[in-house]
């Protein structure tokens, strides 16, 4: 078996169908990378996304996604549906009209999103009491310049000892383009709808962006992408229909505000992201048995459709197990992490479970279908395997699908959100962390691998099965 623990190169790259990188004004973008060079790297910030982009969750102190105009009970003067639809048009104009940035208004901004979000995991003794004071105590002084506001707010974030939480310049947070689900500039999230269903909005957009050129809005609801309906399919899934090569068109109907008409629009894509899939096909050594080697380099918007083409063609040539390169992966978007390792599992196996100070960060994250690669897996691992990578490393290792192979790996369990300020600036805020299925806590820790070197086959084999004989029930 030729496979090297050394870097290599592929013989074959996956198709480069790559959005455009968007960033969302107010929008958290789940994210997590333990890089502290995290701007050298050109990365967004997920969810789409983000990084979510509608990834895990939602942030309480973003206008654009807890705006009331979308989550309004209805009033309790009965009104006619056209002068409903009115009144709700009139006040979501309101609540999302561009305001003039003040200094103040931008430290407070930030103070508000830490105060809303953070979730203290070092013990450091953060409390809202503590910080409220610190309110008080940073907007009791004048702010003159924008220079003076960045940098309160740095001292701001680094006082809660928590080293990736952190600030963003204009320049800094504009580089975190390529973790944009859409490709097109806007943000959806999914919100519920009348009947128990769920229905696609338009919560996030830059300005200037394809979308926003072309006439959608924020609250506008997605209704199809390219005459396929949207309505009940998850964020994700509609994301990825409007993914697509550079400067290539995609057809979308919307339905511009509560009430509005609805409008198909054509948008050009642009793009951003790079694919991060490298695959080819190994011959094992004394066997006609192939392996099909997929190398991961980061979770960005085109992980999961790139690294599908890249499965799907292996599985073409004949491969009959997988080896997924994980090494040097710092991680990227938590929701891409997550939807790889779907790809792997069976329905009802748990994928990961989140922790976090709101209810809704505190989640089991469940495969919902059957899984795309049913074959054996060797997950190749090292000391910079982190964050999203060990997501997936722990998911497929905890539910008997993967042996790991290589060194223990960095062990950053956290799950930070990246959140755009009114002036262009931005701020990283750790917003929850991660537990593998096994209920084993990462952070810190790092997840030992089975192996420190390539084992053979039935070494491999006999691990996998010795674990589901293991596994309860």
């Amino acid at each position: 078996m030729r496979i090297f623990l050394g870097n290599s190169s592929a013989a074959f790259h996956a198709s480069s169908t790559q959005p455009t990188t968007v960033v969302h004004h107010k929008n958290p973008i789940l994210y997590n990378n333990p890089s502290l060079k995290w701007p050298q790297k050109s990365l967004i910030g997920a969810l789409t996304g983000a990084i979510s982009f509608g990834l895990l969750i939602s942030s309480p102190s973003s206008i654009a996604l807890d705006s009331p105009s979308f989550q309004r009970s209805p009033p309790s003067t009965e009104l006619s549906p056209n002068e409903y639809c009115r009144e709700e048009e009139r006040e979501e104009r309101s609540e999302t009209a561009p305001e003039l940035v003040t200094n103040d208004g931008i430290v407070e901004e930030a103070w508000e999103i830490i105060n809303d979000s953070f979730l203290d995991t070092g013990r450091h003794r953060w409390s809202p009491e503590t910080w409220l004071q610190k309110k008080e105590d940073i907007l009791g002084t004048s702010i003159h310049t924008r220079s003076k506001a960045h940098d309160i707010i740095r001292r701001m974030l680094a006082s809660l000892g928590d080293p990736y939480t952190r600030f963003l310049s204009p320049p800094e947070f504009s580089k975190m383009a390529k973790y944009d689900m859409t490709g097109i500039g806007i943000n959806l999230r999914e919100v519920p709808d009348d009947n128990g269903g769920v229905k696609l909005k338009v919560l996030g957009l830059i300005l200037d962006g394809p979308a926003y050129t072309a006439g959608v809005r924020q609250g506008d609801e997605v209704l199809s992408v390219n005459g396929v309906d949207v309505r009940g399919k998850s964020a994700f899934e509609a994301s990825s229909l409007l993914q697509g090569p550079n400067e290539t068109f995609v057809t979308f109907k919307v339905k511009h505000g509560n009430c509005g008409p609805v409008q198909s629009i054509e948008v050009q894509r642009q793009l951003v992201a790079r694919t991060p899939v490298f695959y080819r096909l190994e011959q094992t050594e004394n066997s006609a048995t192939s392996a099909g080697y997929v190398r991961l380099k980061e979770f960005n918007a085109l992980a999961r459709k790139d690294l599908v083409t890249a499965m799907k063609r292996l599985q073409e040539l004949g491969a009959s197990f997988f080896i997924l390169d994980l090494r040097d992966n710092l991680g990227g978007l938590v929701q891409a992490g997550i939807e790889i390792a779907k790809l792997f599992l069976n329905e009802g196996e748990t994928v990961t479970y989140t922790v976090g100070r709101d209810p809704r960060y505190q989640k089991n994250i469940t495969a919902e279908t059957t899984p795309l690669i049913t074959a054996p897996v060797i997950v190749l691992v090292n000391k910079n395997t982190a964050s999203a990578s060990e997501i997936v490393a722990t998911a497929l290792h905890d539910n008997c699908r993967a042996v790991l192979v290589g060194e223990r790996t960095f062990g950053k369990g956290l799950i930070q959100s990246v959140f755009e300020l009114h002036d262009g600036s931005g701020v990283v805020v750790t917003i929850g962390k991660y537990v593998t299925p096994n209920h084993m806590d990462i952070n810190g820790n790092g997840v030992e691998p089975d192996f420190n070197n390539f084992p053979a086959w039935n070494e491999a084999m006999k691990h996998l099965s010795e674990c589901h004989m293991l596994r309860p029930g």
